[in-house]
C-alpha cells in the first residue's frame, strides 16, 4: 500500500498514513509471507526458517530456491536446547541473533577480531574470515554454525570437514557476493558430508539471513 500524504502537522512535518504498531507490523508481515510464499514443499519446521529468511529480505520468493536436509531444524533447535554454541563468520551476524531468545549461557563465538587472524591469515595465504574457521576447530563438534558474509569462510569449513573435523549440529550457510558465493553453496548442496544445512543457492544471501535462520531455530512456532 502506497502511504498518502496528510496535512501537515506540528513543526511543519508531512504525515502521512501507515501502520504504527510494531506487533501489528510484525503479525501483518509473517501473514503476508505464509500468504503469498509456496510453503508446501518444506516440513514445517523448516517452514518456519524459510518464513523468517523471507522476511529477513523482504523477497517472499526466495522461498522457492532454498536447498535443505529436511532434519535441519530438528537438528539445529535440539543442539541450542542443549546449550550448543552459536559459531558465526561475522559481527553482522552475531548483531543479528536475538539472544533472548537463546538458552541461558549460550555462546554466541565470533572470533573475526581475534589479533592471531591477520597472521594465521598470512600463512596459509587465505581471507582472515577463512583463517578464522581454524579457531573453530576443537568448538566444532554439534554446534550450529552461520555464515552470513565470507564464501571462503564456507569453503573452509567445508575442506574441514573432508579432512575428518568433528561435525556441527546444523549449517547455516548464506554467504553473499560475486565471488565465491554461490560455489561455495553449491559445494555445501552438494557435498553435505553428512550434516544437516540450509542455504540459497546464488549470489544472494547475508548476515540478515543467517541471523534469521538462527532466530527461527530458536523460536519454535514461528
Amino acid at each position: 500500500m502506497t502511504a498518502k500524504p496528510l496535512p501537515v502537522g506540528e513543526g511543519g512535518a508531512t504525515r502521512f498514513s501507515y501502520l504504527r504498531d510494531p506487533e501489528a507490523i510484525y503479525r501483518q508481515s509473517f501473514a503476508t509471507i505464509r500468504a503469498e510464499a509456496r510453503l508446501e514443499r518444506f516440513p514445517p519446521d523448516v517452514a518456519g526458517l524459510a518464513v523468517r529468511i523471507a522476511h529477513a529480505c523482504g523477497m517472499v520468493e526466495v522461498v522457492d530456491d532454498l536447498v535443505f536436509t529436511h532434519d535441519v531444524a530438528a537438528r539445529g533447535r535440539a543442539a541450542l536446547l542443549a546449550g550448543a554454541p552459536v559459531l558465526v563468520d561475522c559481527r553482522m551476524v552475531e548483531a543479528g541473533i536475538i539472544r533472548s531468545r537463546l538458552p541461558t549461557g549460550t555462546e554466541i563465538v565470533s572470533l573475526i577480531g581475534d589479533p592471531s587472524l591477520p597472521e594465521l591469515a598470512r600463512r596459509f595465504g587465505t581471507t582472515r574470515s577463512a583463517a578464522m574457521v581454524e579457531l573453530w576447530r576443537d568448538r566444532l563438534d554439534g554446534a550450529v554454525v552461520a555464515i552470513g558474509n565470507a564464501p571462503t569462510a564456507l569453503f573452509r569449513l567445508l575442506e574441514l570437514l573432508e579432512e575428518g573435523a568433528p561435525r556441527p549440529a546444523a549449517i547455516l550457510g548464506f554467504p553473499v557476493g560475486l565471488v565465491g558465493a554461490a560455489e561455495s553453496k553449491a559445494a555445501l548442496a552438494e557435498g553435505g558430508f553428512g550434516v544437516p544445512f540450509l542455504t540459497l543457492p546464488g549470489r544472494r544471501g547475508g548476515s540478515a539471513m543467517a541471523s534469521a535462520a538462527v532466530n527461527a531455530l530458536a523460536r519454535e512456532g514461528i
